[in-house]
């Protein structure tokens, strides 16, 4: 029996349809769309990195981070598992989804609108930098678990591997732009670049800069050094 076709990722579908559009606009491909792997331009939606020391206070003792789906980055899943944020105004976002697996630090991120809406002052950081930043509660079915800092508003940044950073001619921290076609077409400055031989070529901007330029699959994309 022959083994199904496989699925192209979304990743691949989307270099495509790109590069349709580009061809029935009589453009060429820009640099990107030569680039060693297709560029997959992803809205970040508000979510959480917990410990597991968090995930038992939240869920009960020993519980482990179950997998609702699997996300691009290897390794990397939205967890079926959401919790409710508690604001300064005590105002409430819930369904909260975590991404595992547990990370040795916790942290919320946020669009702008969010935090507003909750009553944050969350200042722009790089994943991972929690230093100067808010906490808040978190609340889960089996108990409440308190974040003395960790909530910010992530920095659009760029995952790549080290091809793709030879390519562009880029190292990990510095900073890029992203020029977005279409008719709320935008330039995204000062977007970090983040290099791991583990990563795939893929942008996150949050739900904001996604609204702002109406983000679609056939959207032309082009990351600039």
């Amino acid at each position: 029996m022959s083994s199904p076709t496989s699925i192209p990722h979304r990743a691949v579908v989307e270099h495509w349809v790109r590069q349709a559009v580009y061809q029935r606009l009589g453009q060429s491909a820009p640099r990107t769309a030569q680039a060693p792997n297709p560029l997959l331009v992803n809205i970040s939606a508000r979510h959480c990195h917990l410990t597991q020391e968090a995930v038992e206070a939240l869920f009960g003792p020993g519980h482990q981070l179950s997998v609702h789906k699997s996300l691009y980055q290897d390794g990397q899943f939205a967890a079926k598992e959401t919790v409710t944020l508690v604001g300064p105004r005590s105002r409430v976002i819930s369904n909260l989804r975590i991404l595992g697996p547990c990370r040795n630090i916790n942290q919320v991120e946020l669009a702008y609108t969010d935090a507003v809406a909750l009553g944050f002052d969350i200042p722009l950081k790089s994943s991972g930098d929690i230093e100067g930043t808010p906490g808040g509660m978190l609340m889960g079915p089996k108990g409440f678990f308190e974040m003395d800092k960790g909530v910010i508003r992530a920095l659009r940044h760029v995952h790549m591997h080290p091809d793709d950073a030879t390519f562009y001619e880029v190292t990990q921290g510095d900073f890029m732009k992203m020029k977005v076609g279409g008719p709320c077409g935008i330039t995204f400055d000062e977007m970090l670049v983040r290099v791991d031989p583990s990563f795939k070529l893929e942008v996150h901007i949050d739900t904001d800069e996604g609204n702002a330029c109406n983000l679609l699959p056939s959207t032309t994309c082009e990351i600039l050094k």
